[in-house]
């Protein structure tokens, strides 16, 4: 620490996430980037690194920022009154991969305690080429794939691990993997994981989440059963579907061709649209009234996220337009037993709807079988 500060390196990939909401599976790229912007995308990543440095402003005098020029970092800690030194500058308009490396070298040269970055696992694997061994990290979500068990589970929570440390908690250490997906193989539907290293980060285990977990559910029976209750209940109501295997196997059994990693919409058993854009989707939804539709989503195994991780699409104001009582959960007993009784998790990127959405929550686990657990806004 110097004078008594924490100091804190600030890293913000502004590209991170913008793939999402468009369904293009990822933000990496110049050619996604521009085409994200060209299918009306808006850059989210200082406005998820803006929430963590809003839990952070009581303490404006115990912090000291080492940033980047403009939208990289500086740009939101002068929006939130935070002091700062910016020591990079990025050598193009669009930011890339090697500017986020030249930043950390330099950033690490200035003795900061710990360095937060805003991004997905692109952005990991970027830190990780240039991070020193023992160097200190913290990840603040705000890409599509966020697989890395180096990210908070929300930004807000990225801001209260800082707040533990820089009150003077005690705060443990431990080595995170980082994890990334070939976003080539995503887009075509299939999921193929690397474990590229580890970095240090801050154990505040309530906040820091866990690696996702990987692989096919086993339990053939389980899932055909969960089918069976699902297409027993549409009747004659429109499903939007979501991503994972669950929901997968769900399509499958309706003989529906499936967007493992979108969002797709069926009736009556007929698939009328494959891997919506979030445009898309609340376009569909303003022709419909109010119940007509359900909301057919999974558990995202291992962390509990049902909303904000991987289905972007599902913005605030289209499940505003779903409405609560409209959403089906679906998982495997096992699947939610692994949770160890954390609750599911929702991250919409708007807290009012997040907080509404919170309680008890009925999940479908097989044929005329459900549970309730405790769905929860991440903090």
């Amino acid at each position: 620490m110097s004078s008594n500060r924490l100091v804190v390196g600030l890293i913000i990939n502004p590209f991170a996430g913008i793939g999402g909401a468009v369904a293009l599976k990822g933000s990496d790229g110049e050619e996604t980037r521009a085409k994200a912007l060209e299918m009306g995308a808006e850059p989210k990543a200082q406005l998820r690194a803006g929430l963590a440095l809003e839990v952070l402003t009581p303490y404006r005098d115990k912090l000291e920022f080492v940033t980047c020029e403009g939208a990289m970092g500086a740009q939101q800690l002068a929006q939130h009154g935070f002091r700062y030194r910016s020591v990079y500058s990025q050598e193009t308009k669009n930011s890339s991969g090697l500017d986020t490396q030249q930043a950390v070298r330099k950033i690490q040269q200035q003795g900061v305690d710990i360095i937060v970055f805003a991004g997905g696992d692109g952005t990991a694997r970027d830190v990780y080429q240039a991070v020193d061994e023992q160097q200190l990290v913290l990840g603040i979500p705000a890409g599509v794939k966020i697989h890395s068990g180096v990210y908070a589970v929300s930004p807000k929570a990225a801001g209260r691990v800082l707040e533990n440390i820089v009150t003077g908690k005690l705060s443990s250490i431990k080595a995170a993997d980082v994890m990334d997906i070939d976003e080539a193989l995503f887009r075509q539907g299939t999921v193929k994981a690397r474990r590229f290293g580890e970095m240090l980060i801050p154990a505040e285990l309530e906040y820091v989440q866990a690696v996702k977990m990987g692989g096919k559910e086993s339990d053939e029976l389980v899932l055909a059963d969960i089918a069976a209750e699902v297409i027993e209940r549409a009747d004659d109501e429109h499903l939007i579907m979501g991503s994972g295997s669950t929901v997968a196997a769900i399509m499958e059994d309706m003989q529906l061709q499936n967007t493992l990693l979108g969002i797709d919409w069926v009736h009556q058993q007929q698939l009328l649209a494959s891997d919506l854009t979030e445009q898309q989707l609340y376009e569909r939804l303003c022709q419909l009234d109010a119940g007509q539709v359900k909301l057919v989503i999974t558990v995202i195994g291992g962390q509990g996220h049902i909303i904000g991780r991987g289905n972007q699409q599902l913005s605030a104001r289209v499940l505003d337009k779903i409405g609560r009582d409209n959403l089906w959960v679906v998982a495997t007993k096992n699947k939610l037993e692994a949770l160890q009784g954390r609750p599911l998790l929702i991250d919409s990127g708007d807290d009012s709807l997040d907080q509404q959405w919170s309680g008890l929550l009925s999940v479908i686990t097989g044929y005329h079988d459900e549970v309730l657990v405790r769905l929860e806004a991440v903090s």
